[in-house]
């Protein structure tokens, strides 16, 4: 009969447990693609603008300028926190106080390893999410298959109807779950390398970016020499 078996017929037919699990993967098939959308948009954009803002930072005349310019241009705020670091670390000078006593390497060294830290976790953020969603999701639609199959059964067995078209209907519609689980489980671990891939270019260019910013607020010339990795990308940022 039309109407029958299906999708519609089993979660109609199905208990509160499997009713539980379709939620469950509901849940996590919409958690994992708002993050996947809204993390694209941040870490496709702090790509776009990497070249750009480190450049024109580098044509700073001053650090405080560059500092200016990288507010302004790095709207995701992936870059910025290292350059204010250094320069706050740079201009330290109270007489008297303890970290007044460092030297300047250590101080803007530390300085710079802490906005790193700081800004590969924002990077980060949400990874996790979406490796568990990709891990857990077959596993909780397995999970609610086996229940539908134990129920359908229960039921058959109950009403002496132990024939072959009496059993396929049930246990074939218990599978669905399963395929929820995948279809949930998929587009989150593409995502996910797909992010991490991402995420992976941008720490380069913050630990590069970091190098060179202690390379330049640690010379002991006044007027530093440009690093190698600036003079390349304001080269490409002019072409």
């Amino acid at each position: 009969m039309a109407g029958s078996s299906g999708i519609i017929h089993y979660l109609q037919t199905s208990d509160a447990i499997t009713h539980g699990v379709a939620y469950v993967l509901l849940a996590m098939s919409i958690a994992s693609w708002c993050f996947l959308i809204v993390k694209s948009w941040i870490l496709t954009r702090a790509k776009h603008q990497a070249d750009r803002a480190i450049a024109r930072f580098w044509q700073a005349p001053t650090l405080a300028e560059g500092v200016a310019i990288l507010r302004r241009t790095d709207r995701e705020r992936v870059f910025a926190p290292l350059a204010e670091a250094a320069l706050n670390a740079a201009e330290v000078d109270i007489p008297g106080a303890l970290l007044a006593r460092v030297e300047r390497s250590e101080r803007v060294l530390r300085a710079l390893r802490q906005a790193l830290n700081a800004s590969q976790r924002r990077l980060e953020f949400g990874q996790v999410l979406l490796a568990s969603v990709g891990s857990t999701a077959p596993f909780v639609g397995l999970l609610g298959t086996v229940w539908g199959i134990y129920h359908a059964l229960g039921s058959i067995a109950a009403s002496g109807q132990a024939q072959i078209e009496n059993v396929a209907g049930p246990v074939g519609e218990a599978l669905i779950m399963t395929a929820f689980g995948l279809v949930v489980a998929i587009p989150a671990v593409l995502a996910y390398n797909v992010l991490g891939r991402l995420v992976r270019q941008l720490s380069e260019e913050l630990d590069g970016f970091a190098h060179d910013l202690h390379a330049y607020v640690c010379s002991p010339t006044e007027h530093a020499p440009t690093p190698p990795r600036a003079q390349q990308a304001a080269r490409e940022a002019h072409r």
